[in-house]
Order: C-alpha cells, then sequence, then structure tokens
C-alpha cells in the first residue's frame, strides 16, 4: 500500500523570517523557518526536490495532507536566486480555479514573509495595474492567477518579463473533460503552458481516476512518462463512512439532528451539503424553528456575505453550516468532526473530496450520506444541463449569427426562449455559451462578448457520438455512487477500487 502520511502537524509558531538567500538554501530548511514545521509528511520531500531538478510532476494527495507545500518551497527556494538574476527575476505561477480563496491563500503566505499576491477578476483596474507594475519590475514571487487570466494580452506582455521557473496546476481534475469538475479554460492549458516557454509543471489534485490522470497529462502537452506521478493514497483511517436510507425530509431531519447531536462531536464543527439553495433554505427553517444554530453557504449570497460566513465558520462563531458544494474548497478546518450529505453527490469524486474536510486533526470523524432514491432525479438533471447535444449547440449558433438585432437587444432572455423548452431552471444555455467561449466561438463567455461571434462552431460540438460519450462518462460517475451506497462490505475499499489504488485492511 501507498505510504499513509501522518495525520498530525507541529502547530505554526510563526511569524517566521524569510529565509536566506543562498544557492545552499534546502527544502528542509524552508520547511522549518517559513513554515515551522519539523519534518515533511509521505511523499513531501521527494516530490519538491523532483521539482527542484526540473522534473514534471502529477500529484494526488488527500485534501488537508499539504499539496500546497510541493509547490510553494520550490518557489521559495527559486526565488533565493532572485539577487543574482539580473535580467528576468524566477517566478511561480500558480493556475487556480478558486478565485474566492486566492486571497486566502496569499494573506497566509505574506503572514509567513513569502512576497506573493494574486490577480483575478475581483480586483479593481487601479489594484490590477498595480500589481502588472510590481511584476513586471520583478515584485513577487508567487502569483496566483485563473486560466482565464492568460486571455488578456496585458497579463501575458507582462509576465514575459519574468522567467517562469515553475507552472503549478491546483485542482488539476478541472483540466480533464472527464473530470467531475471540468472548467473549459482548463483545457487550454497546455496551450498557456507554452505561451510562458513549457516550464517545469506540477499538477495538483485530492481525486483523480486513472483515466483523468492520463487526460491531465495529455491536455498538458506532455507525453507518456514525462510526468511522474505521486499518488499519496486515499485512506483517512480517522473518518467512519456512513450511509443512512431516508424516505422523506422528516427522516433527513431527524438524522442531520441525531449526528449534530452525538456527544463525541461536539468539541468541534459541521458541515451539511444540499444540492439545491431552495433544499437547503427549507432545511435552514426547519433547524431553526427547533431552536439549532447554524449559519447557511451557497453560490447565490453576495461575495462579502459569503466571506463573513466563511469566517464565522472558520473562527468557530458558528459550528454548523449548511451549505452547497461552494462551500468548502480550501477550507482548512481541522476540527471538523462531521461532513453530512444531506442529497446524494453527483459523483464519487465530489462526494470523497467533501468528507475529505473532516478530521484534518486526525481525530476521529463522521461521515454520513442520506441516501433518498428520489434524489437521483436532481443528479440526473444536472448531467442532462451539462451536456447538450448537437442539435442544441447547432441552434445557438445559427441564432447568434441570425439575429444579431433581437439577441442584441433581448440578451439572454431572449435566447433561452428559443431554445429552453424543458424547466426555466434548464442550465443548458449557460454550457453551451461557455463551451462557445472556451472554443473562441464567442468573444467572452457574459454578455454583451457572448453575443459577438468570432469563430465557426467546432467539429466537436457537431459530433454526437463525443458529446454522447461524455455524457455516459457523467452517468457512470453518478452510477458509481450509487453502488457505493448499495455496497454492503468495506467501503473504504470501494473508494479504492474506484480510483485504481491497492487496499490493505487494516490489522493484517
Amino acid at each position: 500500500m501507498l505510504h499513509n502520511p501522518e495525520s498530525t502537524r507541529p502547530a505554526l509558531t510563526g511569524p517566521f523570517p524569510r529565509p536566506r538567500r543562498s544557492d545552499s538554501m534546502q527544502a528542509l530548511e524552508v520547511l522549518q523557518s517559513t513554515f515551522g514545521h519539523t519534518s515533511f509528511r509521505g511523499q513531501q520531500e521527494t516530490i519538491i526536490n523532483h521539482v527542484l531538478d526540473d522534473q514534471h510532476a502529477l500529484v494526488i494527495m488527500p485534501t488537508g495532507m499539504g499539496k500546497s507545500l510541493c509547490y510553494q518551497i520550490p518557489a521559495i527556494v527559486h526565488a533565493a536566486s532572485n539577487d543574482r538574476e539580473s535580467a528576468k527575476p524566477n517566478l511561480t505561477l500558480v493556475m487556480s480555479p478558486l478565485i474566492a480563496l486566492m486571497k486566502d491563500q496569499v494573506d497566509s503566505m505574506r503572514r509567513k514573509q513569502v512576497d506573493a499576491t494574486f490577480i483575478n477578476s475581483s480586483l479593481k483596474r487601479n489594484e490590477r495595474e498595480s500589481r502588472y507594475t510590481g511584476i513586471a519590475q520583478g515584485k513577487y514571487d508567487i502569483l496566483y492567477v485563473t486560466p482565464e487570466r492568460f486571455r488578456k494580452p496585458e497579463f501575458l506582455e507582462v509576465i514575459g518579463e519574468r522567467s517562469i521557473r515553475l507552472l503549478a496546476i491546483d485542482e488539476a481534475h478541472c483540466i480533464s473533460e472527464w473530470g467531475h469538475d471540468f472548467r473549459p479554460d482548463y483545457t487550454r492549458v497546455g496551450e498557456f503552458r507554452e505561451m510562458i516557454g513549457s516550464p517545469t509543471t506540477i499538477a495538483l489534485t485530492a481525486t483523480a481516476t486513472p483515466d483523468v490522470q492520463k487526460d491531465i497529462v495529455r491536455q498538458l502537452r506532455l507525453n507518456d512518462g514525462d510526468m511522474r506521478m505521486f499518488h499519496e493514497g486515499i485512506d483517512r483511517p480517522n473518518l467512519e463512512l456512513d450511509v443512512v436510507n431516508v424516505w422523506d425530509d422528516e427522516a433527513k431531519l431527524a438524522e442531520i439532528k441525531r449526528v449534530a447531536a452525538l456527544p463525541e462531536l461536539q468539541e468541534g464543527s459541521g458541515i451539511v451539503y444540499f444540492t439545491l439553495i431552495k433544499t437547503l433554505a427549507r432545511f435552514s427553517d426547519l433547524l431553526r424553528k427547533q431552536g439549532i444554530d447554524h449559519v447557511c453557504y451557497h453560490g447565490d449570497l453576495p461575495r462579502d456575505g459569503r466571506r463573513r460566513i466563511q469566517n464565522q465558520f472558520m473562527k468557530g462563531k458558528c459550528k454548523l453550516v449548511l451549505a452547497t458544494n461552494a462551500f468548502g474548497m480550501g477550507i482548512d478546518k481541522e476540527d471538523i468532526r462531521f461532513v453530512t450529505h444531506a442529497d446524494v453527490p453527483g459523483s464519487m469524486e465530489s462526494y470523497y473530496q467533501e468528507i475529505g474536510r473532516a478530521g484534518r486533526d486526525g481525530l476521529p470523524s463522521v461521515c454520513t450520506l442520506l441516501y433518498n432514491e428520489a434524489d437521483l432525479a436532481t443528479q440526473m438533471e444536472f448531467i442532462g444541463w451539462s451536456n447538450p447535444d448537437a442539435a442544441f449547440y447547432e441552434r445557438l449558433y445559427e441564432l447568434l449569427v441570425g439575429n444579431q438585432e433581437q439577441v442584441q437587444a433581448f440578451g439572454l432572455e431572449w435566447l433561452g426562449e428559443q431554445l429552453v423548452q424543458q424547466s426555466r431552471h434548464d442550465h443548458r444555455l449557460e454550457t453551451a455559451l461557455a463551451m462557445f467561449d472556451r472554443h473562441g466561438v464567442v468573444a467572452d463567455n457574459f454578455p454583451p462578448g457572448c453575443f459577438e461571434v468570432t469563430g465557426k462552431l467546432p467539429d466537436s460540438l457537431c459530433d454526437d457520438a463525443h458529446l454522447a460519450e461524455k455524457k455516459l462518462s457523467d452517468q457512470k460517475k453518478l452510477l458509481a455512487l450509487l453502488q457505493y451506497v448499495n455496497e454492503e462490505g468495506d467501503r473504504k475499499k470501494f473508494i479504492h477500487d474506484y480510483f485504481g489504488l491497492p487496499y490493505e485492511v487494516k490489522g493484517q
């Protein structure tokens, strides 16, 4: 079995001095002086030295086990040579889809006296331009960006003033069309990588099946054997996995209350995940009527509201959060004692990633999936919305090309009326416009850019066989979740088998 990293970590005692700038600086020095840890976990040191030797790496490591150190420490080591670099100072570029978390990551780095920053759409123009100037002048050692930033000529011009020694791709499963959280812009990462000189690349994720692992390497435009895989396994021995069959909301509510009230869970906090915002709101009302204190987090809240709720939860001011899957990416709270799924998740990957937020301190934690067969219909709808057929893409293209006057006047609402007959909640239009944006069919994913046709409809969006294959892949992911629910044996073994990993029964 792959080595399982220890589940505890030394306490930080910062702030720490910036490491001395010397060619003899080693990864362990940085770990101790900057991050306050005395030793590495699992394969961290091997990964870091591999990257410092200018070798590519694919890192699959459980949530909370220290993936980010695998690129942060090389970034600091590379930056240490900048004092003698007269032409283009070294810069580590971190590509991430998580705008909401970039500030938290950068703030954490800066508290450790690491010169890091981010550039994304949340910045005002003057802030963005100020950071561009700083980058061009050699400021900053680590830069966090979204893949969309590579479309901006001014961004490419600015980073052309730096030597990109390392490209880190966070949440790398987003690269793969077959991954559970596919992001269209991520499929251009190989192109973006070549734009910046094909630097040493490290791709990191908590979850990737063998097919997704191969696709990540392919999308990076690397050959088999170019990228070494480091797999830390997915075993979390302190997590208790349970599935409870429920028949209605009353039974779900009873189970949520039961888990939250378990004596051994009273010293920590918990998350209850819902698929739909309206369901979350309904359960919130029910819990409040019974005097159970909690906060709610979902994507429809304003950004400052989401941040306020996240801070309340992280600081322990409220121990229970009801959330959609918009909550949790990058949540590094060690005392989450339970994660309950009130609805069936869409895939084994997303389920495993979400339960991985529990028990990061190594103490026992409970992960409960409440299964109601009726919930499968919602996930099947999501799969349909995420996978328009060729006829839908072709019809949308025709509308954009042949009805510019109506489109410009009435926008997305008019387009939706022409295309979406099934339900007012049908999201195929949003999916199709995002794909048009990815393939350069339209100028931008958002109005008014998405109404301006700038390219031809690509063959891949007219290929029903390919589109059907992608839809079938998503359906198989949901089927695997259903098989997990019905598993009568060891559910942890089931998860290992799904991800193509060996499994060792404890005590044997």
